[in-house]
């Protein structure tokens, strides 16, 4: 199975780590990590998952962000548009797109806490969400 990640670089202390685990995940499970994206931010993850979707030699791919929270609601605000918008590239493909960002209303102690078991789940996610519609199709 070929996959490609997409990381944002804001909060790159908390991403950065989430991308080494994700890439171990990957490994784990045998899949062929073909691109490795950096975007400035989760805002810009859809652009660049439209773009990884529409390659031919890409099966899934794997989010991987932190939304932490600051002193207004932006966080929920970014949180939403972007869920939301990478879940209807998912079905417009029909490919499995992980939904690794973590947040909102997380504290940058709850971003560092969730690194492994986002990370992971995220990666489990395209690679059993994939098996599934293998059966079915």
């Amino acid at each position: 199975m070929n996959i490609a990640i997409v990381v944002s670089e804001f909060n790159n202390k908390v991403t950065s780590r989430m991308h080494k685990v994700a890439l171990e995940k990957a490994r784990e499970l045998k899949l062929n990590v073909k691109y490795e994206c950096n975007v400035p931010g989760v805002f810009d993850m859809p652009l660049v998952i439209d773009t990884l979707l529409q390659k031919k030699d890409i099966d899934a791919v794997v989010t991987l962000g932190a939304i932490i929270k600051g002193q207004t609601k932006h966080d929920e605000l970014i949180a939403n548009v972007v869920a939301a918008r990478i879940s209807k590239l998912s079905i417009k493909y029909q490919k499995p797109v992980s939904l690794g960002i973590s947040g909102p209303g997380m504290s940058e102690r709850q971003a560092f806490a969730r690194i492994r078991p986002v990370s992971e789940r995220a990666v489990d996610a395209i690679f059993n969400t994939a098996k599934e519609l293998k059966k079915i199709k």
